[in-house]
């Protein structure tokens, strides 16, 4: 099977620093080419994914200049990629929603798989394309799409590139976009609460630069609360890996969360609030631990231990890049066999003892 896996323009797969989609892209090529199958990997020329990449775009770019800079740039390279992709793959994996608008037009099968939180403009664009094979990243987000026929695939990830470390070295991490949604304000308030100290990573982006100028910067000390930067792979294994729990307090319906997975494989418990995809990815006690409100988390914290050995166990067991592979490597013969997904689609990927 030659299988075309279409991501952005901009980013690198898989990522330099920032970028979910474009890690999940390089995850989940990597295990097909592993698997014995063919993929081309549609991207910028700085991707180094281990498969054929195709680029329209030399150079990445992120972030953008302007948000219509990014609309022009991205369609240009889907329907050159899209086109690209007709005349000699057999099933065209995209990871967008303009991307869809194009199934129309390209003789091949498509499947769609939706990175983003529920949004009913969106949804409606679905709804318009029932010819494309939708793949949720969870249960949560698949529930909400209540009028489209979605298989849930968990994310998985490359556990070889993530370092078990049993030693922790008594602080807190924080790890993700520097925004009010990812909770970072939230983080650095139950450090204080803890009396623990917090490292702090991630991307600032413009738009958000006033959040981290009020919310954030006036408690970086250096000692007690450090900024450290974006964080590339080694980064997150050092710091991941040192830390005695990364937090993650969001507040928003997170469709996933894919740095819990790089936390838990640096055998480093999360400590999240319950929302979104969070149950489905942390095992109570054994991965992490899943709290309500600030106070719940900070009592966790002080009082929970974890076993390094048993939560880098609890990645490999339920969501390793492999098994994620095996699964749209389902998806797509189905596709091609021209069958239908099978009977309860919403619990394809397993239910999770969360």
């Amino acid at each position: 099977m030659r299988i075309a896996i279409v991501a952005s323009p901009f980013i690198p797969a898989p990522p330099v620093r920032y970028g979910g989609t474009e890690l999940f892209v390089s995850n989940l090529a990597e295990a097909l080419k592993a698997m014995g199958e063919t993929v081309v990997v549609y991207s910028n020329g700085e991707s180094t994914v281990d498969v054929e990449v195709r680029w329209r775009y030399r150079e990445a770019e992120w972030p953008l200049p302007s948000e219509l800079s990014g609309i022009t740039k991205e369609l240009d390279h889907l329907s050159w990629a899209l086109r690209d992709a007709s005349e000699d793959c057999d099933i065209i994996h995209v990871n967008s929603a303009p991307a869809v608008t194009f199934s129309p037009f390209v003789p091949r099968p498509f499947v769609c798989t939706l990175h983003h939180p529920f949004e009913t403009a969106l949804s409606n664009l679905y709804e318009r394309n029932p010819q494309v094979s939708y793949v949720a990243i969870s249960h949560h987000q698949a529930v909400l799409h209540q009028k489209l026929d979605v298989q849930t695939i968990h994310h998985g990830i490359d556990l070889n590139r993530y370092r078990l470390q049993t030693r922790k070295d008594g602080y807190l991490c924080f790890l993700g976009r520097i925004t009010p949604l990812k909770g970072t304000h939230t983080a650095i308030e139950i450090a204080k609460k803890t009396g623990i100290p917090l490292k702090i990573a991630g991307e600032i982006q413009p738009i958000f630069r006033d959040y981290f100028d009020a919310k954030v910067k006036p408690h970086i000390d250096g000692r007690f609360i450090e900024y450290v930067g974006e964080a590339d792979l080694n980064m997150k294994n050092q710091l991941l890996g040192g830390a005695a729990g990364m937090l993650f307090p969001i507040h928003w319906e997170e469709p996933f969360g894919l740095v819990m997975l790089e936390s838990m494989a640096c055998g480093t418990p999360v400590f999240a609030f319950r929302a979104g995809a969070v149950p489905e990815v942390i095992c109570e006690d054994v991965s992490g631990s899943i709290s309500t409100s600030v106070d719940e988390m900070v009592s966790s914290i002080e009082k929970k231990r974890f076993d390094p050995f048993t939560v880098r166990s609890w990645v490999e067991q339920m969501f390793s890049a492999d098994a994620m592979a095996a699964k749209y490597l389902e998806c797509y013969q189905r596709i091609l066999d021209g069958e239908t997904e099978p009977d309860g689609a919403l619990e394809d990927s397993g239910e999770l003892a969360a």
